[in-house]
């Protein structure tokens, strides 16, 4: 009886985790008037394809889609830039400072981002990056950086270090034996790490709202806003058949690098 109750628990776990597809897929295909019932239903009764039609024509779905995308790959990828080197001379090369280094790079994990927006808005208007997409990207890194920081390290120390010392026994140098040996080992780090900077870039609202001003390099959480009238009315169809859409590149993203998080576990250790 343990292996149909395990299939039962993944099944109510998946349902618990599709639950908000399912439902914003559920609204965005319903009329006003059923949305307005005080009866809400599961499935559409009349499904429309309205709602996505009005997405399209009422905001700049696509371009603030594009613009979010630039931002999320661009933070993202030098986020782990930054983050692998250094996380790896904290792993390898243990020390007073580096403990501190970790130490301080959690606990500023707890300080609300919401202290730093003055001072980085400031810093920005300096460089003249306010209302820019490269200004956003330099924010987003500054917010993702130490906690990938974090992630990274943690991923070099489950490395042995005995791997690199038995590749240098053989006659490989450091870089070949990093390249070799401990790269195939860090990709799902490097891959989770990736992962969590995109979704962070893609979905982050406040810095967004904070550097840019003008529209027309507003990101896509900036745009769905747009739905709430000034009145605080909401336009629930289009703002549904949006933030489904808006969902889509996530899921393409992780569809595409999931195949990394399995792969290259033990590739280096097969390669020395």
């Amino acid at each position: 009886m343990r292996r149909p109750l395990q299939y039962l628990a993944l099944l109510g776990y998946m349902v618990f985790l599709a639950f908000p597809l399912l439902w914003l897929l559920s609204t965005a295909l319903k009329t006003s008037q059923e949305m307005a019932s005080l009866t809400p239903t599961w499935i559409p009764r009349h499904p429309v394809l309205t709602n996505f039609a009005d997405a399209f024509t009422e905001q700049d779905i696509v371009g603030s889609a594009l613009r979010s995308l630039v931002v999320a790959v661009a933070s993202s990828v030098l986020t782990v830039v930054l983050a692998l080197p250094a996380a790896y001379s904290m792993a390898r090369h243990r020390s007073l400072v580096n403990k501190i280094a970790i130490g301080w790079v959690l606990v500023s994990q707890v300080f609300p981002f919401i202290l730093i927006i003055i001072p980085l808005f400031m810093v920005l208007r300096s460089l003249d990056l306010v209302n820019t997409l490269p200004g956003l990207t330099v924010v987003h890194v500054t917010f993702t950086l130490p906690f990938a920081l974090w992630m990274l390290q943690g991923y070099v120390r489950s490395v042995p270090r005995e791997l690199e010392e038995a590749a240098a026994v053989d006659g490989a140098g450091r870089i070949r034996a990093l390249v070799k040996i401990v790269a195939p080992l860090l990709a799902p780090g490097v891959v989770a790490t990736l992962l969590f900077a995109f979704i962070s870039s893609w979905n982050e609202f406040l810095f967004a709202l904070v550097v840019l001003k003008d529209p027309d390099v507003a990101t896509l959480p900036l745009t769905l806003v747009k739905f709430t009238g000034a009145e605080g009315v909401v336009r629930l169809g289009p703002l549904a058949a949006a933030s489904l859409l808006a969902t889509i590149p996530s899921l393409a993203f992780f569809a595409i690098i999931q195949r990394r998080l399995r792969s290259g576990l033990l590739a280096g250790a097969v390669k020395g």
